[in-house]
């Protein structure tokens, strides 16, 4: 072998050799994992000592009071830091702490206020909790000058509302956040606590209960997620609580799901008449689905998350998912996949036919991925929203991850500017999804999502993908009053209904309570209309407050959740949004002091709760490169220079 050749295969070797290393650097993440040592101090950081939940269900509101008591069983003063999930619904309106005998309640600050607030209370050593949202679905609490041997009660009220899909109600209760994937080389840093090695439980408790009171005799009330034990107190209501159990059950997301009798649904008109404002929520149910036969043709691109979070349990049942998916596309349908970590693998540089031959070169080129390396879903959905041949068949863009990202807001920002006019739909697996993102890919792509946690509900969630795509149930949907005023109604644009669930709306109202709410629309068989009495809802019932928050939260959604990045106008009416109704926001924080301050002994120390993984979740999560293999661009490099070698001997063989 000559020289030249020789440096040439040495430069693609080297080449790969880097390409790989850099692989593995962006595919670290900023979150850190812990490992217990056996220290004597050990206990001391775990300072979260339980989570008590008191839920209460009635009709299809969820009022929620969650109290998490820290303990200090440590030397020395600390400050203990906990990022724990909550529900993408949740509005926060309510925070106390408890010292003992004494209880103080929060207020709510604009964000900056509450941070100096706490941080100065800290600096004269009085006890302090500051409430932070870090997402929509993603909480931090502080709580500062835990003396040794003591105890602090943090108590929060949340409010939430629910939605049945195809007439089952399902309560879900976060259980950890998972790890978010930053991109090392931004130096960006989110989530500081660290995760505990996998199969370590968490050393605080869990004690969960709830009471349903659904207004109309149940069917059933499960859980798929956790052993709970239900007891019916009548046939209208049950009583649930988590039964002890050996497995960490804060590992995962606690759904309770309950449907009706007669698969009905809790629809209607609610009000409520405040002392300044009054408000309402309607609950309109959709007429029965109707598939037209004559389906047009369409185009998919199924974009797929393989990254270190997805290794094992979630990407096994990506596979599974992508199989039942792939068996719906119809022959006069065309498709692509792309697969992504830290970088993209795509099937075909052109859509392709549904044929046997291309559906089972997708299956195996999904079957051969072991989930290893970053997240790097920007660049991902980039790549899929430019796959466009001109044509004018409807398009679908189809994701199917865990959402352990951190880049939301400019994921939705890429998909509400450049989807045109495709749909997005996307597909969530895992024991602990990010929601957030999830649903918001869905909301700016004009498409549904859905979320799997076990393999067993992916042909179920197959069939609903393919229903929801074929066939809007609502379409042209238009809300009017007569006889009374309606104002700031949440959504302001009513988007088309694909899914089986009611149409769900939220406002105020002024005036006197008379008059009509209109709800039209088309549905595939004609005209669709449902109006709903003022008066005869006011006189059954017009005092229920959680209306107010549940409003206020529907409208941060769009000024925080789904708000353009570098929206300006957007962060100051978010601001004072969350002030005037003492909500919790991404502007506005919750803060409590106790005004006695302690005699503590030398500095605190701030202790980071460590977090357990997700169940189904490894180590690769938390440092993807572990047990990575190289991406597809160093594995073409490593094909091109092993086949210029070849060429190389069979040049010499021959001559």
């Amino acid at each position: 072998m000559n020289t030249r050749l020789l440096l040439t295969i040495g430069a693609i070797i080297a080449i790969t050799a880097l390409h790989s290393r850099a692989a593995s650097a962006l595919a670290d993440t900023d979150a850190p994992h812990f490992e217990i040592v056996g220290s004597s101090d050990t206990a001391a950081a775990f300072p979260l000592k339980s989570t008590q939940v008191r839920a209460s269900i009635a009709g299809v509101i969820a009022e929620v009071e969650l109290t998490q008591t820290y303990a200090n069983t440590g030397k020395q003063a600390i400050e203990a830091v906990y990022v724990f999930p909550g529900s993408t619904r949740a509005a926060v309106q309510g925070m106390e702490v408890r010292i003992g005998e004494r209880v103080i309640t929060a207020t709510i600050q604009e964000k900056q206020k509450a941070a100096q607030m706490y941080q100065e209370a800290k600096a004269q050593n009085k006890v302090a909790s500051l409430l932070q949202q870090q997402r929509p679905n993603v909480f931090q609490m502080n709580v500062a000058s835990i003396a040794p041997g003591a105890e602090v009660q943090v108590r929060l009220r949340y409010s939430e509302r629910l939605v049945p899909e195809e007439r089952v109600y399902e309560f879900v209760l976060p259980g950890v956040v998972g790890p978010r994937y930053t991109g090392s080389g931004k130096g960006e840093t989110w989530l500081s606590n660290p995760f505990l090695t996998p199969g370590t439980p968490s050393p605080a408790t869990l004690d969960f209960a709830m009471e349903v009171d659904a207004g109309m005799p149940l069917k059933s009330l499960t859980s798929a997620s956790h052993d709970l034990d239900i007891r019916f107190t009548s046939p209208n209501a049950a009583r649930v609580t988590l039964k002890p159990t050996n497995v960490d059950p804060t590992s995962r997301d606690l759904i309770v799901r309950y449907q009706l009798a007669d698969q009905k649904v809790n629809t209607g008109l609610l009000l409520h008449e405040g002392a300044d404002e009054n408000f309402f929520l309607l609950n309109v149910q959709p007429p029965n689905r109707v598939t037209s036969a004559d389906i047009p043709a369409r185009d998919y691109i199924f974009i797929v998350d393989v990254s270190g979070s997805m290794n094992g349990f979630p990407l096994n049942t990506a596979k599974t998912m992508m199989k039942s998916l792939l068996s719906t596309l119809r022959e006069q349908d065309r498709f692509n996949v792309l697969l992504f970590s830290g970088g993209n693998n795509v099937m075909s540089p052109m859509l392709l036919p549904v044929t046997d031959e291309n559906l089972a070169k997708a299956v195996r080129m999904i079957d051969n991925e072991p989930g290893s390396g970053g997240t790097e879903l920007l660049p991902a959905l980039q790549t899929a929203l430019a796959m466009n041949d001109g044509g004018d068949r409807a398009r679908s863009l189809v994701l199917v991850t865990d959402g352990y990202v951190s880049v939301e807001k400019q994921a939705f920002d890429l998909v509400r500017e450049n989807l045109s006019r495709a749909s997005l739909f996307a597909i969530g697996v895992g024991s602990s999804v990010n929601r957030h993102l999830v649903e918001g890919l869905a909301a700016m792509g004009h498409g549904e999502a859905f979320v799997v946690t076990q393999p067993s509900q992916c042909s179920e969630v197959g069939r609903r993908f393919r229903e929801c795509v074929s066939s809007p149930v609502l379409t042209g949907i238009q809300v009017r009053a007569e006889g009374i005023e309606l104002a700031e109604l949440e959504p302001g644009s009513v988007p088309d209904l694909f899914a089986d669930r009611p149409l769900v709306i939220a406002g105020k109202w002024k005036g006197a309570p008379r008059g009509r709410v209109i709800v039209s629309g088309h549905t595939a068989t004609g005209a669709y209309e449902q109006s709903f009495d003022v008066a005869a809802e006011y006189a059954r019932s017009h005092n229920h407050p959680a209306l107010r928050p549940l409003w206020a939260r529907e409208r941060a959604r769009v000024l925080g959740d789904y708000a353009a990045v570098n929206d300006k106008n957007a962060e100051s009416a978010l601001t004072a949004l969350g002030l005037k109704y003492s909500l919790l926001t991404a502007n506005t924080s919750f803060v409590a002091v106790d005004q006695q301050p302690q005699m503590l002994a030398g500095a605190q120390k701030t202790v980071n709760q460590p977090l357990p993984l997700p169940q189904g979740v490894n180590q690769c999560a938390v440092s993807p490169s572990a047990g990575a293999v190289p991406e597809p661009g160093a594995l073409s490099l490593i094909a091109f220079a092993l086949t210029v070698l070849a060429m190389h001997r069979q040049r010499r063989t021959t001559h």
